[in-house]
């Protein structure tokens, strides 16, 4: 916030250079070196600030070295924030587009509508809250579960959630695990205090991309009843909620 991002293309030689500077709190130079390592970041706790797996940097790295490129990060000499830069080599010939591709109109892959997908089980009427930090992820878990006819509600944070939960009482939840904050783990111990004094128990789905098997173990032990990595089938989701939701309900 209030901060500035300077994007710079120019041609030396023969290469063409990127820069993308920035005003922020510059990269610390002990993490410098494994800034483009695959999961590597300055904090990787559950509950960061900042989002994100760190597997961006390292994706920019494979993809600009697939073009013959090279990429370098570091901070700015006025100490006033990050700066990355990417080299790639200009090629010697482009290669013209084949007349029906230079004519044809570029369709972007969601102007038909919804995605559609098998939904085998029903989950008419089921209430179902979504917990996510980032409000794509909750978007895309609510279109997906309404068109198998789910009632949903998503919500940013656990303190959030915990309202809609007393409020609302929904039949399953559904909640991320990395959130800046109070993480799933914290989410889920709570909900679990609530509901030793209630008697009442919610199912709980951790959709997340912690993947690893420890990562699994740790939030079944928590009080999650299944573990989904990211990114999941959304059929796969809808039969796991339906395996969750009681019979009686189901019928």
């Amino acid at each position: 916030k209030r901060g500035r991002v300077q994007v710079q293309l120019e041609r030396v030689n023969s290469h063409l250079e990127i820069t993308v500077s920035d005003t922020g709190p510059g990269i610390d130079e002990e993490f410098l070196p494994f800034v483009f390592d695959r999961f590597r970041q300055a904090d990787s706790s559950s509950s960061k600030k900042y989002g994100g797996l760190g597997l961006g940097l390292a994706i920019v790295r494979h993809i600009v070295e697939l073009h013959g490129g090279t990429v370098e990060a570091g901070n700015r000499k006025d100490g006033e924030g990050a700066t990355f830069s990417v080299k790639l080599p200009i090629m010697v010939v482009r290669k013209p587009l084949a007349p029906a591709a230079a004519e044809s109109p570029r369709v972007h892959p969601a102007v038909n509508g919804r995605v559609s997908f098998d939904c085998p089980p029903a989950l008419d009427g089921i209430r179902v809250l979504a917990v996510d930090d980032e409000a794509d992820a909750r978007n895309l878990l609510a279109a997906v579960l309404e068109q198998c006819g789910a009632v949903v509600r998503t919500c940013g944070s656990v303190a959030e959630a915990l309202v809609v939960v007393e409020e609302w009482k929904p039949e399953v939840l559904i909640s991320d695990i990395g959130m800046p904050g109070e993480d799933g783990y914290v989410m889920i111990r709570k909900l679990r205090l609530l509901e030793s004094e209630s008697g009442r128990r919610i199912p709980a789905v951790a959709l997340t991309a912690y993947a690893r098997v420890e990562d699994r173990l740790q939030a079944l032990s928590a009080g999650y009843n299944m573990h989904v990595p990211k990114p999941v089938e959304p059929a796969e989701l809808a039969v796991v909620i339906a395996s969750l939701i009681s019979p009686s309900k189901k019928s």
